[in-house]
């Protein structure tokens, strides 16, 4: 009896022991809001569409992620992330089964390294700085997919990359920095659909500044290239935001600037409201500039579950339309919504 006791107790620490090494968390977001936007085209409401849409603040999913302990600081990582159209239970992203997160990686006191489809280094510092998380405003109503906010504005190409490398220092007081190569895998030309991507970032009390670089090319070598900067500073009663951005193409078929200027006001223990101004520039055409205005409130119901509304009016000069929003150039698009988020 007592040689069983022992062996039961060794059993359960070595459970225990490979318990304590491993883990794995399921989690997800459901997020659904009823929207309504008119785009600008044609008379007596021809482009007004409400719709109940998933995805407005955050895009909703389900995800796996994990570690493993290897020992010596050395740890296994890994992230499977699907996105899902909660109004219909589709897929997201084009029904990709893991198309907003599929790689595996280490990670130790050197930093971390992650291979797989993932996001892109230039996305993570937009939504670091963008008031709205690249979330709430700058969608299109119907489309069931969560709103980039300014990044729909400023993003050229997929704020993701398959394929992709990725390398990640820790935080270096205060700093830290990311970069990634996505491998094009043509076969004949590596310059082909491949991607390079950079960002740093520096954090220290209530400030927070950023930078990143993205170039991507297409089939034809041709490269869309993208610089990011931006910063935020929590003055207490309120948290301020400005962002600048360009994005331009080998061929000349893309020169955009953009600014955006914005802040998160606490007006309670559970509430904010946030606003910003962007305006986007398109240097190939005269009369080019788009201008968006947009404020919001969020309130947090409980530490997993918040509600949300916004406004958001985009008015384009006659010869461009910021983020393809408006049903054609120089109209202006408006979009309202109300929504509820939730978090496992």
């Amino acid at each position: 009896m007592k040689k069983s006791l022992i062996a039961l107790s060794v059993l359960a620490a070595v459970a225990g022991s490979a318990q304590a090494q491993s883990s794995v968390t399921i989690y997800g977001v459901l997020d659904m809001a009823l929207q309504n936007e008119s785009n600008g085209a044609g008379t007596k409401g021809a482009g007004n569409v409400t719709s109940l849409d998933s995805g407005v603040q955050s895009g909703s999913r389900l995800g796996f992620k994990g570690t493993e302990d290897l020992g010596g600081g050395l740890k296994a990582i890994f992230k499977l992330e699907m996105g899902v159209n909660a109004d219909t239970g589709a897929s997201a992203q084009g029904g990709v089964a893991f198309g907003r997160a599929a790689w595996v990686g280490l990670a130790g006191d050197f930093g971390s390294v992650k291979l797989g489809r993932q996001n892109k280094p230039m996305f993570d510092v937009v939504d670091a700085i963008d008031p709205f998380s690249t979330g709430i405003v700058g969608g299109t109503a119907g489309q069931s997919t969560s709103a980039t906010g300014f990044g729909n504005l400023f993003f050229a190409t997929n704020p993701r990359s398959t394929n992709t490398i990725n390398y990640s220092t820790n935080d270096l007081s205060g700093f830290s920095a990311s970069v990634a190569y996505t491998f094009g895998e043509v076969a004949g030309d590596n310059s082909k659909n491949r991607g390079i991507g950079v960002s740093g970032q520096y954090a220290a009390g209530p400030f927070l500044g950023v930078v990143a670089y993205h170039t991507e090319n297409d089939a034809n070598a041709q490269a869309i290239k993208h610089l990011f900067t931006g910063a935020t500073y929590d003055f207490g009663v309120v948290k301020g935001a400005l962002a600048y951005g360009k994005v331009t193409s080998d061929n000349n078929s893309v020169d955009n600037k953009m600014w955006l200027i914005g802040g998160t006001v606490p007006v309670s223990a559970a509430g904010a409201v946030v606003g910003t101004y962007a305006r986007v520039t398109n240097n190939l055409v005269s009369a080019g500039n788009s201008n968006q205005i947009a404020i919001g409130y969020t309130h947090s119901l409980s530490k997993r579950t918040n509600i949300y509304t916004s406004f958001e009016r985009l008015s384009n000069d006659a010869n461009t339309n910021a983020g393809g929003l408006a049903s054609g150039n120089g109209v202006t698009e408006r979009l309202v919504n109300v929504g509820i988020r939730h978090m496992f």
